[in-house]
């Protein structure tokens, strides 16, 4: 098992325990994406407390560095390791509600230009059959890496995407996994 793999569960199981997860299917399911983030925001959060990590992102600002904010470099969820002071975070996460392919893209690019362990773009589709063209046009950003860019990166990067056609599965078939193999360039769905 890798650290996303174990990531994966654990947010399943948060999202399956969590009070408002009818809240957070209804928000999938009417397509009130603001409500969808934030709703999700506080799942990933939760699952980055469950790794024993402090998160910050909005609605859940802490004093993770000397410098207290909700969200750090403009990223949506930064989980650190406990213990104080300057440090790399252990998990960086966008969630982008935007139904625009170019906005999920800019969100990779953001996660993948920072260092972590765990990097994971959540989104959003009305179908899941628009995974694979969005994965499709995610590698535009993946080859402006380079290979030396891309065999260089250390952790794991995910896409997770949720889509409201599956929303009858929710938690478990609504979520699609794809990882980053830095070997081949390529998204493999997990």
């Amino acid at each position: 098992m890798t650290l996303s793999d174990d990531w994966r569960a654990a947010f399943l199981e948060s999202v399956r325990r969590y009070e408002k997860a009818t809240l957070l299917r209804e928000a999938s399911v009417e397509e009130r994406l603001a409500d969808w983030t934030r709703y999700l925001t506080d799942v990933v959060v939760e699952t980055c407390a469950s790794f024993g990590w402090t998160a910050s992102a909005k609605g859940h600002k802490d004093q993770i560095l000397p410098v207290s904010r909700s969200e750090y470099l403009t990223l949506d969820v930064v989980a650190f390791p406990g213990g104080g002071g300057w440090r790399f975070p252990a998990a960086v996460m966008e969630l982008e509600n935007s139904k625009k392919n170019d906005k999920i893209a800019y969100s990779l690019w953001k996660v993948l230009c920072t260092r972590a362990d765990l990097r994971i773009v959540f989104c959003y589709r009305r179908r899941s059959g628009q995974g694979p063209q969005l994965i499709e046009d995610l590698l535009e950003v993946v080859a402006g890496l380079g290979l030396e860019g891309r065999m260089n990166l250390d952790g794991e990067t995910l896409i997770a995407m949720g889509s409201r056609e599956a929303s009858d599965q929710f938690p478990y078939g609504f979520f699609k996994w794809w990882r980053l193999d830095g070997n081949t360039g390529r998204f493999n769905v997990m």
